[in-house]
């Protein structure tokens, strides 16, 4: 074959998983507040690592907040391909816990709902995020590859690691006004939604981010991703499910000794 007729490669290998691999993808990803960003020198193109903070977009996208002082913004406005890792560890051997990676093009973004999305999950950079050197950016995925722990892995395509927007473009318009209203007047439901739905220890929890599949929450410097039992229809689906939810996780709440 002449060299003109080979196909460029692929970011990642095939595999196949018998698991669910896009449910434990969507999850790392949503779920993960830093990852180690993958740049090429815009020097001599040799691999360059770093870490940074990451938050995801309405359908998923990773966003960063990049200084231009720092190499990995000068490597990505030379040269936007990257792979961002996402490894959120745990106890023991950190080989076991999963893991994904994403491969794709990183470009700067002035969008607001960028913006509102990223400092939601990371408060603290409201300190910096306007000082001039730096911007906000979304990775655009091309391909995900997953490694879920021993002899789990799987390939995955951008469409798979996404979540389709399609007949939810109010979600975005009205994503601010929902999650204020949850944080202001519903913080026990969202601590249900927590501990019930994600397994996760009581907290402060609040609202920092939804999507046609779930709720993305914080506490101080914990995460959960709460998964809808069913994918939105449209933006007006989202009390009715959420009322659902809360509903669930009282009748299913353990009785708590000498109560009533």
């Amino acid at each position: 074959m002449a060299e003109s007729d080979r196909q460029p490669a692929a970011p990642f290998a095939a595999a196949q998983a018998p698991f669910d691999a896009v449910g434990l993808a969507k999850d790392l990803l949503r779920s993960t507040r830093s990852g180690a960003l993958a740049t090429l020198d815009r020097g001599d193109g040799s691999p360059f690592a770093s870490l940074v903070t990451v938050a995801t977009d309405l359908d998923g996208a990773p966003l960063m907040l990049l200084s231009r002082l720092s190499a990995h913004t000068l490597n990505l406005e030379a040269e936007p391909r990257c792979s961002l890792l996402l490894s959120p560890g745990g106890k023991g051997d950190p080989l076991a816990h999963p893991r994904l990676a994403v491969a794709g093009r990183a470009a700067r973004s002035d969008d607001p709902r960028v913006r509102a999305r990223f400092l939601a999950r990371h408060p603290k950079a409201k300190l910096y995020a306007d000082f001039p050197d730096f911007a906000f950016f979304r990775l655009e995925p091309a391909a995900g590859h997953l490694n879920g722990g021993f002899a789990k892995a799987a390939t995955l395509s951008a469409a798979e690691l996404l979540t389709d927007l399609a007949g939810m473009e109010g979600l975005a318009a009205s994503e601010a006004g929902a999650a204020a209203h949850m944080n202001d007047d519903h913080a026990d439901a969202l601590a249900l939604y927590a501990t019930h739905f994600a397994g996760a220890e009581p907290g402060p929890w609040r609202l920092t981010g939804l999507d046609p599949e779930g709720l993305d929450l914080l506490a101080a410097d914990r995460t959960a991703r709460v998964t809808f039992p069913r994918r939105l229809r449209d933006p007006g689906t989202l009390r009715q499910v959420l009322v659902e939810m809360a509903a669930e996780a009282r009748r299913e709440r353990p009785a708590v000794p000498g109560g009533e």
